[in-house]
């Protein structure tokens, strides 16, 4: 049996540490966390691969136990994924610091989950262009600028706003990707067949 300790993990952690820990021989798989949120969207993914599951608690503990259902097929695991082709074909503008509403906190968490996430993706899209704040995200010593670096190191071109930089004065703390300017980041952006804008 596959034990994994998520516990303290914020998400998207566990479901990727879960899906990380799986390979094709598993068939019985437990994974701890803390709180409530984690363990559905583990129970979700297990099932998503063919595990049968059951969840238990111990104090504030959250177990949940899955064992390979024989029957699943992989088919249907794949169903209403994308291809390697068509992730390729994508493209990220991010042209804030922060995801999502008012909240700055949230969305700092947010983003960096996002990227966390993104990072650890067989198949990222091709490019990520930041703009505006979204610049701030590829400052040396950031997580996020670690996470930017990790997909550079996969292949996705990191498009940097050099006007924003300039802007704001943070040029010279920039520590991945390309400093570019509109041209080079709108033709880049409008060759894709899509863009998710952030």
């Amino acid at each position: 049996m596959k034990k994994i300790d998520a516990r303290g993990k914020q998400c998207p952690e566990p479901v990727m540490m879960t899906k990380a820990a799986i390979s094709e021989d598993t068939e019985d798989v437990e994974v701890i966390v803390d709180n409530d949120i984690a363990s559905q969207n583990v129970t979700r993914l297990l099932g998503k691969l063919g595990f049968s599951h059951e969840t238990s608690k111990k104090d504030t503990d959250i177990y949940v136990n899955g064992h390979k259902d024989i029957s699943f097929s992989a088919v249907a695991v794949n169903s209403g994924t994308q291809s390697p082709l068509q992730m390729r074909n994508r493209a990220v503008f991010i042209s804030r610091s922060v995801m999502g509403g008012n909240d700055e906190e949230l969305g700092e968490v947010l983003i960096k989950a996002f990227l966390g996430t993104l990072a650890q993706m067989q198949t990222p899209p091709a490019r990520i262009a930041l703009m505006n704040e979204g610049i701030k995200l590829a400052l040396e010593g950031t997580s996020t600028c670690e996470y930017l670096k990790e997909l550079e190191n996969k292949g996705v071109e990191v498009l940097v706003c050099g006007t924003c930089s300039n802007h704001f004065g943070l040029t010279e703390k920039v520590g991945v990707g390309i400093i570019s300017n509109m041209f080079d980041i709108t033709e880049g952006l409008l060759e894709k067949d899509s863009v998710i804008s952030i």
